[in-house]
């Protein structure tokens, strides 16, 4: 058996990393041959201006006096040139936009192994194609073109990372610099013969990384008029070097240019996602074998942009932000970036049909040369009779083995599992889809021979299903304390415990003063819990500290804790009690609000989920069926008494696992783990301490989970099930949510939204090894008993 838990323990460990070789491998591939149009291009230089962070409208729309905001640019679009919007996708961040103009290609999603600083893998860009590149800007984004590149073709120049200051006074000398040292550059050409023969080569490029505008929106917004001066800054620094381009070269028409940028910005200075002012960027284009504006009556665009710019009469032209790298390859001639999956945006091209032609098959040569690299590796990599054709002979044999089956029965064995399965996935996402859940869980007794077999136990678990029903549409992490809440849940515990006492003081026969003083003892916990709790808060509120009283005792109640509960006698009632009145001593430590009575109302719905299961198990097979009240736990079980499995056991699996999803967020912690109340350490510590407080924390969201799994300790044993048959059904459905979460890890947008879908899958997978060791936890707390002096006294039953 050990032997297969280790193999169990391994697997799981195995599908947990499989995620990153799975959707973290880099999917560039080397080795293509390059490609590139055979004829004549219509450039013999191209160049490229980026506005870092500016959004399309910001370009596009016009200024409070009604005149354009970029009055050069609004030129260009009416008399030069063509223009549209670049639509960029996620994650909507600097390197991964340049990226995709410059070589073609999306985030590599590798990069996660890198904190998503920078590409880990080698690529080729058009800068690498060119004969010469001279750039200017940020030195984050150029050398990232320039690092790795043989050869000495590749030139930069940038300012000083510490430029990049969003405190500082004016950061639109970011720009002037990029403009005064361009201009310095060819004003420097003109004396220095080595140069001046390298700039007037064929198949150059000069690129222009202009960041003030992306700096502005971060530190005032993209409403702020420092953004909006600093575009109109940006406008006629382009003029300028346009005008001084077009002198340098004669006038010869050989120059192309395109302006764009690689995000936008949200209004309130944020990028990374995929909000449409994130996406939407300007895009415009002139020059050298580019078309001339084109005046139309009817846009094939359905939104308010073209009347909102004033350009409805001008034709736009979208494209997608990597097709930007083809389009400037094929205005050049040089070959088209190996990695690129850009389309050639042809309608751009003021070329010949031929021309256009010619370009078009370059561009899908180079990208089916990609395809057949990776067909070629995947086939040296992968066992040959894995690498094989799909067979559809597959799915109608599957489709023969499920007819076998009677309709009706197949459909709503189908429907039940699939929703069953669905809510739980659907609960990772919205909380309230658990209150869906017990809503119908207690609809359940309805439809089975509870209601008249067990009236005031099916009262007691509809009651419960729904009072649990409220906590998931309660808000999450974060909201302020409320020590009432907390002191009311201590005493509906203390009341609860008064009950319990007295009920069992009446059997004589089952209860001893040892007994009786442990209960005692733990009733006092509570108490002393509830006033450490309140004390400390009212202390904190008047400035004064953490009393150190405060910290002994509840440190001493959170070890207590653990102890206890094996201090009880092993009877299902008393030691589920036990564990019950510990574990709330702890939690209420680390409770600030209403989420103190969750494992409580928690606790009376597994109380009542005993009683029903062992009502529900009336089976012509199994021999008898004991009194819950006479059960107890035993660390070696009769496996005499174990039976068959049934198909109402599938439900007792389920059963279990929406139970522990519940306790995972019930009360929102982990839906909002970057969100934790560090209010809720203070009983133990005022300090921060990281790893103490996370520690406190973690304990905090294993309570639940430790009830829960003591309760199913209960439920093996009242429905005389193997805990191996019914734990590994547990471990079946863990295993398909986990599949689940496997098809939705997502390797594209923004950064978050990839991050969050990895947490998903890990903390499935994780639910499904930590499973095996609370199993081992709630065994241990419910068959293990201590001892303080003499021997075991027996007990009648």
């Amino acid at each position: 058996m050990l032997l297969f838990f280790i193999l169990g323990l391994l697997v799981h460990f195995v599908f947990f990393g499989s995620i990153f070789d799975i959707y973290f491998t880099s999917p560039l591939v080397h080795g293509m041959t390059p490609q590139f149009t055979p004829l004549p291009p219509p450039a013999k230089r191209l160049v490229l201006f980026v506005a870092d962070g500016l959004r399309a409208d910001a370009l596009y729309e016009f200024d409070e006096n009604g005149n354009p905001r970029a009055p050069f640019i609004r030129n260009i679009i009416m008399h030069e040139g063509s223009w549209g919007i670049s639509h960029t996708r996620v994650p909507t961040e600097s390197r991964p936009g340049h990226v995709a103009l410059i070589a073609g290609f999306y985030e590599d999603v590798s990069a996660v192994a890198k904190g998503w600083k920078e590409n880990p893998v080698g690529f080729d860009s058009l800068i690498n194609e060119s004969k010469y590149t001279w750039s200017w800007g940020s030195p984050d984004i150029l050398t990232m073109f320039a690092k790795g590149v043989g050869g000495d073709h590749i030139y930069t120049y940038s300012y000083d990372a510490e430029s990049e200051d969003f405190g500082a006074h004016d950061v639109t000398k970011l720009d002037t610099w990029v403009f005064d040292h361009v201009k310095e550059f060819f004003h420097a050409a003109r004396n220095n013969q080595s140069l001046f023969s390298k700039v007037n080569e064929e198949k150059i490029v000069f690129f222009l990384h202009l960041l003030g505008i992306d700096t502005n929106g971060h530190a005032h917004r993209p409403t702020s008029r420092e953004y909006k001066d600093n575009i109109k800054i940006v406008d006629d620094g382009i003029k300028e070097i346009v005008s001084m381009l077009e002198h340098f070269y004669g006038n010869d028409g050989k120059t192309a240019f395109i302006f764009t940028s690689d995000h936008g910005m949200t209004d309130w200075g944020f990028h990374g996602a995929g909000h449409p002012s994130e996406t939407l960027t300007p895009f415009v284009t002139w020059g050298a074998g580019i078309k001339y504006p084109q005046k139309v009556s009817v846009q094939k665009f359905d939104d308010a942009f073209l009347k909102e710019w004033k350009l409805e009469n001008w034709k736009r032209q979208d494209i997608h932000q990597a097709d930007v790298a083809p389009l400037m390859a094929s205005l050049i001639g040089v070959p088209f970036p190996l990695n690129s999956v850009g389309i050639l945006p042809i309608d751009y091209l003021n070329n010949t049909d031929l021309f256009r032609a010619e370009s078009m098959f370059t561009n899908a040569m180079q990208i089916l040369e990609q395809f057949k690299v990776k067909m070629t590796q995947k086939k040296e990599a992968i066992l040959p009779f894995f690498f094989t054709p799909f067979k559809f002979g597959v799915i109608q044999d599957f489709v023969l083995f499920v007819l076998t089956f009677p309709p009706s029965q197949l459909v709503a064995y189908l429907f039940i599992f699939t929703l069953g399965i669905e809510v739980l996935v659907l609960s990772f996402f919205y909380r309230y889809t658990l209150t869906a859940g017990l809503v119908a869980f207690a609809c359940w007794p309805f439809i089975t021979q509870l209601r008249t077999q067990a009236k005031s136990i099916s009262l007691s678990w509809i009651f419960f299903s729904l009072l649990l029903a409220v906590f998931p549409l309660m808000p999450v992490v974060g909201r302020k304390p409320d020590i009432f809440l907390v002191m009311g849940a201590g005493l509906l515990v203390l009341l609860l415990s008064l009950c319990v006492v007295t009920s069992l003081l009446k059997r004589k026969d089952h209860f001893i003063n040892e007994e009786l003083l442990l209960h005692l003892v733990q009733m006092l916990s509570i108490v002393l819990s509830m006033y450490v709790v309140y004390t400390t808060h009212d202390s904190l509120l008047k400035k004064q500290g953490l009393p150190v009283f405060n910290q002994i005792i509840s440190w001493i109640t959170l070890a207590s804790s653990f102890v206890l509960p094996l201090l009880s006698p092993t009877r299902l009632f008393e030691r589920l009690f036990s564990i019950l009145l510990s574990s709330m001593s702890a939690y209420l430590l680390l409770s600030t609000g209403y989420e103190a009575l969750f494992p409580l109302v928690l606790s009376c719905l597994m109380f009542v989920w005993i009683q029903v299961e062992q009502e529900t198990l009336r089976q012509p097979s199994v021999s008898y069926k004991q009194k819950v009240t006479s059960l107890q736990f035993t660390c070696s079980p009769d496996i005499t008494q174990f039976r068959q499995l049934y198909l109402d056991d599938v439900r007792r699996a389920f059963f279990l696992v929406f139970f522990l999803v519940t306790a995972f967020f019930g009360t929102g912690n982990i839906a909002s783990i970057n969100s934790f109340d560090l209010a809720s350490v203070y009983c133990f510590l005022t300090v921060f301490s990281p790893f103490m407080m996370g520690a406190l924390m973690m304990w905090k969201i294993l309570i639940p989970f430790v009830l829960v799994m003591c309760a199913f300790e209960a439920v093996q044993l009242t429905t005389q099930l193997s805990s191996k048959r019914l734990f590994l059904m547990v471990l079946i459905i863990s295993d398909i949510m986990a599949l689940h979460f496997f098809f939705l890890v997502k390797d594209d947008g923004s950064w978050l939204d990839i991050g969050t879908s990895i947490s998903h899958y890990v903390i499935v997978m994780s639910m499904t090894i930590v499973l095996v060791f609370l199993n081992g936890l709630a065994h241990l707390l419910t068959t293990k008993k201590l001892e303080l002096c003499g021997k075991p006294k027996s007990h009648l039953i």
